[in-house]
């Protein structure tokens, strides 16, 4: 079964090279303009640096996985001495774990929640059970749950029942973090009229008032959710702090998070909720050495980083191995005993 999958993950990869488009699972729906040529331009400057070729698998080519893979690749490169970094379009999370199993990526970007689905062998895995060939390097940034509604009468989650809402595309990381939500509200998907679409779908559904609210799971601002704010009144429904720690004692991957007040036009109080993060793997066949330098050289060039790519600006040690409660690469570890950092 993974051997197949891996087959089609190929194709896929092919394919979206050959049309240079799609977006990533999990992400902000839309990246910074040139992201594409981004990561170009970090690929061939790849090709002139010395050591050992390393494929990075992102998302879409107009996704943010893909942009800051493109930023890695042109900053780190040159300094790297033992790698460099090849960046390559996917379809991102579960398609860079089945793509790190197969050896057709060396490191990649996932979600941290998909990450521990794939550790296990449940939920997004459950057919094809765990994978024990990859390992976390680093948590990068925020991947936020935001339930967003035009409806005044939502208040809370527990309000949704009997509500016609999206809670992703089907099979996504979305529909497990909505199933999981619910659940600590003692709510499941039979309390709920449940529309499967996409983040732009969804907006355009609250728009024209075909559903009630909707999940998104992405870096906020999201630029769907943006542009339904210029044309709607829309509304965060807030996760209380009672329901975020009985959240997190059944899903470790989650992290308590507030989106500021004017993050979206209108929204002018801060809202409480959880969210997942973007983290790097890598393959366990990689090597120590090759790990502990990019590690090394992405924390000394933060600054360098975040001028190619905002999402770099949320990138700190303090963060970096939070969420995270799978073992790390070797590589990962010695960087962070050396900051006095401990990961078991």
């Amino acid at each position: 079964m993974k051997k197949l999958l891996s087959l089609v993950m190929t194709g896929v990869v092919a394919m979206s090279a050959l049309t240079a488009c799609g977006s990533s699972q999990g992400t902000t729906t839309t990246a910074a303009a040139g992201s594409a040529e981004t990561a170009a331009a970090g690929n061939a400057g790849s090709g002139a640096a010395s050591g050992e070729e390393v494929v990075f698998g992102t998302g879409g080519t107009t996704g943010t996985y893909y942009a800051v893979g493109g930023v890695m690749a042109t900053v780190l490169n040159p300094l790297m001495k033992n790698s460099h970094l090849t960046v390559t379009s996917t379809g991102a999370s579960k398609a860079n774990i089945q793509l790190i199993d197969d050896g057709d990526a060396d490191i990649a970007i996932v979600q941290n929640d998909v990450m521990s689905y794939a550790h296990d062998g449940s939920d997004l895995f459950a057919d094809e059970g765990a994978y024990e060939t990859f390992a976390p390097v680093a948590g990068l940034y925020d991947e936020t749950v935001q339930i967003i509604t035009c409806t005044d009468d939502i208040k809370t989650v527990a309000d949704l029942k009997g509500k016609t809402v999206s809670v992703g595309d089907a099979g996504s990381g979305v529909e497990f973090n909505a199933r999981q939500i619910l659940d600590s509200y003692g709510l499941t998907f039979d309390d709920i009229k449940v529309v499967n679409a996409s983040f732009g779908d969804s907006a355009d559904s609250l728009k024209d008032q075909k559903i009630d609210a909707a999940f998104i799971v992405a870096g906020a601002p999201t630029t769907a959710v943006v542009d339904l704010s210029t044309t709607k009144d829309i509304h965060l429904v807030e996760l209380d702090d009672e329901h975020i720690k009985g959240l997190q004692s059944k899903y470790n991957f989650y992290t308590p998070t507030t989106i500021p007040a004017g993050t979206y036009k209108g929204v002018d109080a801060d809202a409480k909720t959880v969210s997942v993060r973007a983290t790097i793997i890598a393959s366990t066949k990689l090597s120590e050495d090759v790990i502990y330098e990019m590690l090394k050289t992405m924390f000394d060039n933060k600054d360098a980083l975040a001028a190619g790519h905002a999402k770099f600006e949320l990138l700190s040690l303090e963060d970096a191995t939070k969420g995270i409660s799978i073992p790390f690469h070797p590589g990962a570890k010695k960087y962070y005993d050396e900051q006095g950092i401990s990961v078991n």
